[in-house]
C-alpha cells in the first residue's frame, strides 16, 4: 500500500542542527586529509581493525526500555525513560554510560514499520546524543548481570522541532580489555510521539474491547426443576478469577471510552456459575462448582464498566463465519443456526447486563472477508462487517476513513491493520510492551497528519488479548485519549461516518483469502455432524411434554460448536460434539421397548402386552406404538396384519400396552414392535419376538369330533327304544278311548323332543368357546409382561441429565 512521503519542512531549531553538523564536518576534514596521505597498506591495515573491532562488540550488551513516561509529551513535560542493560558478553564492560538519542522525524507509516524491525541494530541510526548531564554512567557491567537506569530530561531538550513522531534511542557505549576505546555496545530504539499542542484536525478513533472466550458449557443438564448447567471444566472460573485474562479486561477497560465486543455466551456462562452448577472433572463425574460469589463479582464489575458505554453484541457463541461460508453453507440447516445465535444475542445481553446492545455488526476472524463471507455474515440480520485494511486494501497515500459501502446496503468497517495488530505477540516483557504501546502512538500520531481533513479510525485487536497485551492496549489507549491529536468515538458513529470517495469498495475475491486462515477453519464434516444431531433433536423434541428443557440447552450448544475458538483445536472441537452428540443419544435412547422373550399362545386369540419405558424426568406423548405380525394367515394382529396404539408416558415410569390377538393356525408367527412419531417417522429401535401357537391341534379337533359322535349315537339309540315301547303299548291298548290315545301321543312326541340329541354343529362350536375361554384362563404370563403403568424402578435422586438414572 502506498503512502506519502516523508513529511516536508524542517525541524523547529534548525540553526542549531546545522551548525553541529556543519562543525563536525570541518573537524574532520584534517584528518580525512592528512589519512589520504597514508600509504595504502596502513590504511588497509587499519580498516582491517576496525572491521573486526566492531564486529566483535556489536551487540554484546541488550538495553530494555521498560517504560517511558510520558508515552506522548507536551510541552513542559519531564520525559523518564527507564529500563536495563545487560552485559551478554564474557568480558566486563568499563566506563560503561547510557544515553538518549534523538533522530529526525518519521515521515511516514511504513518508516515506523521499518524502524520496528531494526530497534535493536547497532548499524541502524542512532540520531544525536542529548548529552550533558543527561546521561547515566557504570563503574562496569559484570557478564551476565542486569543493571537498572533510569534518565530524566526536560521535553526541550530534546530538540523537538514540528509535530510528528521522533527515533527515540537508548545506547550503551563502553570498553572491555579486548577492546579498549569508547563504542556503542547496544542500543535499543522505540518512539517518541510529538504534538505538544491541540490538533487542528483530530482523529477520531474507535477501539474495540473484546470480551471473549471459548466454549465451557456443555449441553447436559440437571434432573431438577432448575436444570443445574454442568460446566466441561473449571477455566472460565481462572479467567475471571482476580488477576486472570477476563478479570483484567473488565478492570483495565473500566473507565476507557472504548466500544465493548461480547460475545452473549460468555455472559450466559457466568451467570450459570452464579447459582448452582456442576463441572465435569477428569474420571468423567461431576463436582458441584464452587464459584458463585465470584461470578456474582465479576458480573457487577461489568455492569459498572459498561454503564454509559456502547456494546457490540456478536451472535451467541462468536460463530466461525469464514468456515461456515466456506464449508457450512452446502449442509442444510447451517444458516439457520446463525440466525438462532443472532436472535439470541439482544436478549441475553440485555436481561445480564441491562443494557442494549447494537446487533448490527458481525466481526469475520481477523477481518478477513471475501463474497462468500459478507453474504454469509449479513444472512442473519446484520448489515455491518468488521474487516481490516489488510483485506480490504487501498492504493492511497493515506489512511481513508473506516467506513466503506461495499453493495447490498452492506457497511464494511475497515480496522487499521497497523494498529489492530500492534499488541499481537509476547508481551510479558516491559521492554516489548513499552515498544508496542509506542509504536501504537507513533502510528495513530502520523496517520493524523497524513492530511488536513478528519477521519474514523476503527482499531479492532486480536479477539482474546492475553493479559500482559491487555495492559498494554490499556496504556495505549489512556495516552491516546489523553493525546491532543485523537477523540474517541463509538462503533456505531464511525459505521455512519461520510465514506472517503477514493477509497476501495470492492471486496477482494475469494483467491485472495489467506491460506494461513483457511488452514485452520471448521471442516465441512463439523457441520454435517452439527446437522446429524440438529435432526436427531428435531425428531426427540417432538415428543417431550417440556421441550424446552431440551430444546434451549442443544440449541446453545449447538451455537457453540460453531464458535471461532476451535480454531486450531482440531481435536479439542471434536471431542465438544461428539460429547454432545452422544449425549443427546443417550436422552434419546432412555425412550424405548422393553424386550420380550417368546410369547406362547394357547388358544386362538388372546392379549399380547408390550412394555415403553420412559427414563426421562419428563413425560412423553405423540407415539405411536406399532405391532405387525410377520405371517399374517398364521397370527393376526387387531384382525389385521398390524395395530397401532397411541402411548403415553409419565417421566421415570413404563407403560404396558395390549394388543388384541387371532390364531388361524399352530406354530411359530414373528412380531415386530416399533414406535412412531405422529409423523410417521419411526423411533427407536424395534423389538422383535416369536409368538408360538400351541393349542390348535389336529388331535385337539379328533377328541372334539369323536364326542359329538358318541353324543348323536347315543342320542338315537335312545330315541329307537322309546319309538318300539310305544308300538308294544298302542297294540296291546287298541281298545282304549280315543282321548287317552290322543293324550299318550302328545306324551310321547314331547318326550321325544326333549330326548332329541343335540346338532352336532352346535355342540362342537360351544365346546370349542369353552376351550379357548379355558386357554385365556390358564395362559402363563410372560417375564416382560408387566402391569399397564410401572413407576421407575429406583427412588433414589436422579443424576445430572434429563435422564432418569437406573
Amino acid at each position: 500500500m502506498a503512502e506519502a512521503a516523508d513529511f516536508q519542512g524542517a525541524s523547529a531549531s534548525p540553526a542549531r542542527r546545522w551548525l553541529r553538523r556543519t562543525g563536525a564536518l570541518l573537524a574532520g576534514a584534517p584528518l580525512l586529509a592528512g589519512l589520504l596521505q597514508l600509504p595504502a597498506a596502513a590504511t588497509a591495515e587499519a580498516a582491517g581493525q576496525e572491521s573486526s573491532q566492531t564486529a566483535a562488540g556489536t551487540g554484546s550488551v541488550s538495553v530494555a526500555v521498560n517504560s517511558l513516561s510520558p508515552s506522548a509529551p507536551s510541552e513542559g513535560d519531564t520525559v523518564t525513560v527507564s529500563g536495563t542493560v545487560t552485559n551478554n558478553g564474557k568480558q566486563t564492560v568499563t566506563g560503561a554510560h547510557v544515553d538518549l538519542q534523538v533522530g529526525p522525524p518519521l515521515g511516514t507509516r511504513s518508516a515506523i514499520d521499518t524502524l520496528a524491525k531494526k530497534s535493536d541494530d547497532l548499524q541502524g541510526p542512532s540520531g544525536e546524543k542529548v548529552g550533558g548531564k543527561y546521561t547515566e554512567k557504570f563503574s562496569a557491567l559484570t557478564p551476565g548481570v542486569a543493571q537498572p537506569f533510569s534518565i530524566s530530561v526536560p521535553a526541550d531538550k530534546l530538540d523537538l522541532g514540528r509535530d510528528g513522531v521522533y527515533q527515540l534511542a537508548v545506547a550503551l557505549s563502553g570498553e572491555t580489555t579486548a577492546q579498549p576505546w569508547d563504542q556503542v555496545l547496544g542500543v535499543q530504539r522505540t518512539f517518541l510521539p510529538w504534538q505538544p499542542e491541540e490538533a487542528g484536525t483530530s482523529t477520531k478513533t474507535t477501539f474495540l474491547w473484546p470480551l471473549v472466550s471459548g466454549a465451557h458449557m456443555a449441553a447436559e443438564t440437571g434432573s431438577n426443576e432448575q436444570q443445574t448447567p454442568v460446566f466441561r471444566d473449571d477455566e472460565l472460573a481462572q479467567e475471571i478469577a482476580p488477576g486472570g485474562r477476563l478479570d483484567q479486561m473488565v478492570s483495565l477497560g473500566k473507565g476507557l471510552d472504548v466500544t465493548w465486543v461480547i460475545d452473549p455466551d460468555l455472559l450466559a456462562s457466568v451467570d450459570a456459575m452464579t447459582r448452582s452448577y456442576q463441572v465435569r472433572v477428569a474420571d468423567g463425574t461431576t463436582t458441584p462448582g464452587k464459584n458463585q460469589e465470584l461470578a456474582k463479582h465479576w458480573l457487577a464489575e461489568l455492569q459498572q464498566a459498561v454503564t454509559g458505554e456502547e456494546i457490540a453484541a456478536l451472535p451467541f457463541g462468536d460463530p466461525d463465519l469464514a468456515s461456515l461460508a466456506h464449508n457450512g453453507t452446502n449442509v442444510t440447516g447451517s444458516l439457520n443456526h446463525l440466525k438462532e445465535a443472532t436472535d439470541v444475542a439482544d436478549d441475553t445481553v440485555n436481561t445480564i447486563l441491562h443494557v442494549k446492545p447494537s446487533t448490527d455488526f458481525v466481526w469475520p476472524v481477523d477481518g478477513a472477508i471475501d463474497p462468500s463471507i459478507v453474504k454469509v455474515a449479513t444472512s442473519a440480520g446484520a448489515d455491518k462487517v468488521i474487516t481490516r485494511s489488510d483485506s480490504l486494501q487501498d492504493n492511497l497515500s493515506y489512511t481513508p476513513s473506516a467506513a466503506r459501502p461495499i453493495g447490498g446496503g452492506t457497511t464494511a468497517v475497515v480496522a487499521d491493520s497497523r494498529m489492530s495488530t500492534a499488541f499481537q505477540g509476547d508481551l510479558t516483557k516491559a521492554s516489548a510492551s513499552t515498544l508496542a504501546v509506542q509504536r501504537f502512538l507513533a502510528q495513530s500520531l502520523t496517520l493524523g497528519l497524513q492530511t488536513g481533513k478528519q477521519r474514523s479510525v476503527v482499531v479492532a485487536p486480536q479477539r482474546m488479548p492475553s493479559v500482559s497485551q491487555a495492559q498494554a492496549m490499556a496504556e495505549a489507549v489512556g495516552a491516546l485519549q489523553v493525546g491532543n491529536w485523537s477523540e474517541s468515538q463509538d462503533l456505531t458513529a464511525a459505521a455512519k461516518a461520510k465514506p472517503d470517495p477514493s477509497a476501495n469498495t470492492k471486496v477482494p475475491s475469494a483467491s485472495a483469502y489467506p491460506s494461513s486462515l483457511r488452514k485452520r477453519e471448521l471442516p465441512r464434516a463439523a457441520f454435517e455432524q452439527i446437522a446429524r444431531t440438529q435432526a436427531k433433536l428435531d425428531k426427540f423434541q417432538v415428543i417431550l411434554t417440556r421441550q424446552s428443557r431440551v430444546v434451549t440447552p442443544f440449541g446453545r450448544a449447538m451455537n457453540r460448536e460453531m464458535s471461532t475458538s476451535w480454531r486450531g483445536r482440531g481435536v479439542a472441537a471434536v471431542g465438544y460434539r461428539d460429547g454432545i452428540e452422544s449425549y443427546l443419544n443417550g436422552l434419546i435412547d432412555g425412550v424405548k421397548l422393553i424386550q420380550k422373550s417368546e410369547t406362547k399362545l394357547s388358544g386362538r386369540s388372546a392379549m399380547i402386552p408390550v412394555t415403553v419405558q420412559n427414563n426421562l424426568v419428563q413425560g412423553v406423548e405423540h407415539l405411536e406404538l406399532r405391532l405387525t405380525s410377520k405371517n399374517p394367515t398364521r397370527l393376526k394382529i387387531g384382525g389385521d396384519a398390524y395395530e397401532e396404539q397411541r402411548v403415553t408416558v409419565n417421566g421415570g415410569h413404563a407403560q404396558s400396552v395390549k394388543f388384541t390377538t387371532s390364531a388361524n393356525a399352530n406354530g411359530r408367527a414373528e412380531v415386530v414392535a416399533q414406535l412412531y412419531t405422529e409423523d410417521g417417522q419411526k423411533y427407536g429401535a424395534p423389538v422383535t419376538f416369536d409368538v408360538r401357537v400351541t393349542e390348535v391341534t389336529p388331535t385337539v379337533m379328533l377328541v372334539i369330533g369323536g364326542g359329538v359322535l358318541l353324543l348323536v349315537l347315543a342320542g338315537f339309540r335312545m330315541y329307537t327304544h322309546r319309538k318300539r315301547a310305544a308300538a308294544r303299548e298302542a297294540a296291546e291298548d287298541e281298545a282304549a278311548e280315543d282321548e287317552t290315545t290322543e293324550a299318550d301321543d302328545e306324551v310321547d312326541e314331547s318326550q321325544g323332543r326333549a330326548d332329541a340329541p343335540r346338532n352336532p354343529e352346535d355342540s362342537g362350536a360351544r365346546l370349542e368357546e369353552e376351550s379357548e375361554a379355558e386357554s385365556r384362563a390358564d395362559a402363563p404370563e410372560q417375564p416382560s409382561d408387566p402391569a399397564s403403568d410401572t413407576a421407575a424402578e429406583s427412588a433414589d435422586p436422579s443424576g445430572t441429565g434429563e435422564r432418569v438414572d437406573r
